[in-house]
């Protein structure tokens, strides 16, 4: 039986762990800076900026869905925002990662969200299957822009 709970304040080690596995699994082991107390205080300080649940298994977490809200000026609603979807390998098939995907367009409705999105890696293809077999639509006209570090730095003129 797996359960889906909210996260708390105890769960910021299994989280990490979780986000380094799912780091591994992306081909980027090394890119995983964040430690604990970034974790703490983005989910669970003053003014926390994102949300996570957990999925169990026999009381062990085999799963977990961290996201932020974000809002869309065409819909005038807020959106949930998927940032890390993680099973772990010997859970998968199971119907975890669906019951997360569940759980979270459930948190989006209930809130009066008007959109529940994600990034998936272009060669992950069987993660795009499934997203597409839930009604997902692939955003294939967008191209995400990121900047980091040093650029990140330079823009802001420092």
């Amino acid at each position: 039986m797996v359960t889906i709970r909210a996260a708390g304040p105890g769960d910021v080690p299994v989280l990490l762990a979780l986000v380094r596995a799912l780091a591994v699994y992306e081909r980027e082991p090394d890119a995983v800076k964040a430690s604990d107390a970034d974790f703490q205080a983005a989910l669970f300080g003053d003014g926390a900026v994102a949300e996570a649940v957990l999925a169990e298994q026999d009381g062990v977490a085999v799963g977990m869905a961290l996201w932020f809200r974000n809002f869309s000026t065409w819909t005038g609603k807020p959106g949930l925002y998927l940032e890390d979807l993680f099973v772990v390998p010997e859970a998968r098939g199971l119907g975890i990662g669906k019951a997360l995907l569940v759980h979270l367009a459930g948190i989006a409705v209930a809130r009066g969200y008007g959109r529940f999105e994600w990034s998936v890696l272009d060669w992950n293809a069987p993660a795009i299957g499934f997203y597409k077999a839930l009604g997902a639509t692939a955003q294939d006209e967008w191209t995400v822009m990121r900047v980091t570090g040093e650029a990140l730095q330079a823009l802001a003129g420092e």
